[in-house]
């Protein structure tokens, strides 16, 4: 905890670009000392993730030896909570991404998330508005919007009401079950 970190939670799998993730922070840590940190398992039905993850280690070998990437293979939702709390910033870097849990996740613990904008991650990112979206490929534009978040306090300050404010209003249960009872409510008057 004696520097800030970045912090992508995800499966070491090429479509969440683990490798684009350790080129963002080679790019980041030129202008402001800090870690990565990749959390996420293997997955079981997936035979490449190994070959991922060593690929991966081979690419920040360097920096996992001085400390300064740390990955980790644990399934562990408590630690995956502590990190995402205490993450200067987010990131899902993904290629391909459904909808992107580990987005909404952070969004709702009030961190900066930069993510790629593909798949369901504009569903819940307004750019600039509750964390930024970047093309995935683009890791100038990831590292470039990563510095400048760890570097102006009060833009990092303004996601911990954006981001948490866009969760509650879009994809909590609750919210969800309200519109269910709504649907049913209105199916029930017509007849």
């Amino acid at each position: 905890m004696d520097k800030p970190f970045i912090c992508q939670v995800s499966r070491f799998d090429k479509w969440k670009d683990p490798e684009g993730v350790v080129d963002v922070y080679q790019l980041v840590k030129e202008k402001i000392d800090c870690r990565l940190i990749l959390c996420g398992s293997a997955a079981t039905d997936d035979p490449e993730s190994g070959v991922i993850y060593d690929r991966v280690r081979r690419k920040a070998n360097s920096d996992v030896k001085k400390g300064d990437v740390i990955l980790l293979t644990l399934s562990d939702n408590i630690l995956v909570n502590v990190l995402q709390r205490k993450a200067a910033v987010i990131i899902q870097k993904s290629l391909r991404e459904g909808f992107g849990l580990t987005v909404t996740e952070g969004l709702w613990k009030g961190r900066p998330v930069v993510a790629s904008a593909i798949g369901g991650i504009p569903l819940q990112i307004e750019s600039g508005e509750n964390g930024f979206l970047v093309p995935p490929e683009d890791t100038e534009q990831f590292a470039e919007i990563i510095i400048d978040i760890m570097k102006d306090k009060k833009l990092a300050d303004k996601f911990a009401v954006t981001g948490p404010a866009v969760v509650r209003e879009k994809f909590l249960i609750t919210r969800l079950c309200i519109d269910y009872l709504n649907l049913i409510n209105d199916l029930l008057s017509k007849y």
